[in-house]
């Protein structure tokens, strides 16, 4: 099924309804591929590899600790009640993906490629997207502040009721990007970046002093 917002949709993870189950991922190597599994109520911890390939996996109430699978490929995932906290997916491919009522403080997703992806009340503070292309991408309800979003492509990019207070926006052009819905007190931007945005009346009065103008009510 498709999602439709702010006309743009954004694709589902497509997965098989013939999951095969496993509680435990460990011992992972370079190159390394799961296909068409459910992991399920454990943790993955200490892991270092690159060029990991996930398709059609769910990930469900699943901690992450100390894990590093940097320029991973990500296609067809969801991820549940998950905790990727700090997690290194610098590089990474993330397609038809989504995240729900996960954790993502702290995580590298630097330099990463993102498209058809959601965030769904996910808990993303201080996380990392710097330098990355974000491409039909929601974030719903999510917790972003202090992240960083230096020098992003944005393309189609939906942020929805969520907290981008203090989140590095500098470098990211953000012409047609909605966020009038969001907290966005002490978002590190320029005006140049601002050209086009959509906001609401009060940010734009917040938003007026970094041309040095007094707006007077």
């Amino acid at each position: 099924m498709e999602n439709r917002k702010n006309n743009f949709r954004i694709l589902s993870p497509k997965i098989s309804t013939q999951l095969g189950e496993i509680q435990s991922l460990d011992n992972i190597e370079e190159e390394d591929s799961l296909y068409e599994k459910i992991v399920y109520d454990c943790s993955i911890e200490n892991e270092t590899a690159e060029h990991v390939t996930f398709k059609q996996v769910i990930f469900r109430n699943v901690i992450f600790k100390e894990v590093s699978l940097r320029f991973i490929d990500l296609t067809d995932v969801i991820f549940e009640d998950c905790d990727l906290s700090n997690v290194d997916f610098y590089g990474a491919i993330i397609h038809r993906t989504k995240m729900i009522n996960c954790k993502i403080l702290g995580a590298n997703l630097s330099e990463a490629y993102l498209q058809n992806v959601i965030f769904d009340n996910c808990n993303g503070r201080y996380s990392t997207f710097s330098f990355s292309d974000i491409k039909k991408v929601r974030f719903e309800d999510c917790l972003l502040n202090n992240s960083n979003f230096y020098h992003c492509k944005f393309n189609k990019v939906d942020f929805t009721n969520s907290n981008l207070r203090q989140a590095q926006m500098s470098g990211t052009k953000l012409k047609d990007i909605d966020l009038s819905e969001c907290e966005t007190d002490g978002m590190a931007v320029g005006i140049e970046e601002l050209y086009g945005a959509v906001v609401s009346p009060i940010q734009a009065v917040d938003f007026s002093k970094l041309m040095g103008l007094n707006i007077k009510i």
